[in-house]
């Protein structure tokens, strides 16, 4: 279904207005209509039935602005693009008149409004139904006469959470307040602090043989010598590597520390094989994964392409960097279904890496959008996403994961009990080959 947004027509080229940043900008694929003005910009989310108002930044430059949770959004008028810190790739804006006129008038909070606005936001935005097996407007047909107009948060809260289950997808998620459902592929686990301290416990001692790797960004990021040449690189997140400052400069600067530790000048050159664990990551962001990407080769090649159902496919590059060292010899993956969202993005910015990149483990968990936060007429939240990462072919991972070239259990029960680590065993025999 085409986003059918009412109002909002789009300036004729004849009358097309300078490049001022000021005016009113359609993001184009996401369901966004933005406001510039007075040194602010509003975010404005719509759908075919609804316009409420969102997140807004403060101007900090001429198209710069900066969101409350530290995003920076650089607006280029004469490009038509907006970028945001921490998301790859670029967004596609198109100036437009005026609000559309559902953003001028208020949208009612009752519960069968809000169902409504619910169910267009993933029908005009989610990627995924056809591949899933989810026959959407079935699922509307057997929910909407349900709500009422006296049915209450709880009850509505529980058929949202009952509609999207059967997705399994992790980057959906239902907020009411302190409560929110969100699943993930079944068989899987959602990484956590004690999963993760766990693993850590485990290869420390046994892969590592007792000796603590060197911790970096405030112990997200680790790395170990090996035996014959290798190095043990585990990642496990895209972020949080700065407390104290949750801007994606910040975070660059702490992981750019990280890896002029690690590749420095002698290990680059020494290096016979690289070892980079994502078995437990909960992503983050996708630039950063990139950013170690472009540490990794001395050839540009492209990460992957994106698209939202309304936009064509962009190519993400991955440039080698200047001026620092670089490792371009073989890699070896790490992956499990507690590989989320950045890690699986990071993943795929290593399929088409010249030098050699070996992937084992399991499935990662196959989820790789950013996510769309939407807010709901009653004041309840969805996040959802709506982009699609494809690689070469133009294929897709989401759902299924990405697949390991040598399949290994990765931290079952058996691994555990008899002291094991596979996948990391498996990596060492294929590197030393």
């Amino acid at each position: 279904m085409a986003l059918a947004l009412t109002g909002g027509a789009i300036v004729p080229a004849a009358a097309a207005q300078p490049p001022a940043v000021d005016g009113t900008w359609r993001v184009n694929g996401y369901g966004t209509v933005l406001r510039i003005g007075d040194g602010r910009l509003r975010e404005y989310q719509t759908t075919s039935v609804s316009c409420l108002k969102g997140e807004s930044a403060k101007q900090t430059g001429r198209g710069t602005f900066s969101a409350g949770d530290g995003t920076i959004l650089s607006v280029r008028p004469a490009a038509g693009l907006l970028e945001l810190s921490g998301s790859t790739g670029r967004r596609e804006l198109q100036r437009i008149r005026a609000l559309p006129q559902a953003c001028e008038r208020p949208t009612a909070t009752d519960p069968v409004t809000t169902f409504d606005v619910f169910w267009q936001s993933f029908e005009e935005n989610y990627p995924f139904f056809a591949a899933k097996g989810i026959d959407w407007h079935a699922v509307r047909d057997t929910y909407r006469p349900k709500v009422h107009a006296d049915t209450s948060r709880d009850v509505l809260f529980s058929l949202f959470s009952d509609m999207v289950k059967p997705l399994y997808d992790a980057h959906v998620a239902v907020f009411d307040g302190e409560r929110h459902f969100a699943g993930v592929r079944p068989g899987t686990a959602m990484p956590s602090g004690t999963l993760d301290a766990r693993i850590k416990n485990h290869i420390v001692a046994r892969d590592l043989k007792g000796e603590k790797p060197r911790e970096f960004a405030g112990g997200r990021i680790s790395y170990a010598d090996l035996p014959d040449g290798l190095g043990y690189l585990r990642i496990s997140g895209f972020g949080g590597y700065n407390k104290k400052d949750s801007s994606y400069a910040a975070q660059l600067a702490e992981l750019d520390q990280a890896l002029d530790a690690v590749l420095t000048t002698g290990r680059t050159a020494s290096l016979t094989g690289l070892v980079i664990d994502v078995r437990i990551n909960g992503g983050g962001s996708d630039a950063l994964g990139v950013h170690i990407a472009e540490r990794l080769t001395d050839t540009p090649y492209t990460a992957y392409r994106k698209r939202t159902r309304y936009t064509r496919p962009q190519a993400v590059p991955v440039r080698p960097t200047e001026g620092t060292p670089r490792y371009g010899g073989p890699v070896a993956v790490l992956t499990a279904g507690t590989t989320f969202s950045a890690g699986e993005t990071f993943t795929q910015a290593l399929i088409d890496r010249p030098g050699g990149t070996i992937r084992i483990g399991e499935p990662t968990q196959g989820v790789f959008s950013d996510t769309l936060d939407r807010v709901l007429p009653n004041g309840m939240a969805v996040w959802l996403p709506n982009e699609e990462f494809l690689t070469r072919s133009g294929q897709t991972f989401d759902g299924a994961g990405i697949p390991p070239h040598i399949r290994t259990p990765v931290f079952t029960d058996e691994e555990f009990a008899k002291n094991r680590d596979s996948a990391f065993d498996a990596a060492l025999a294929a590197l030393r080959r």
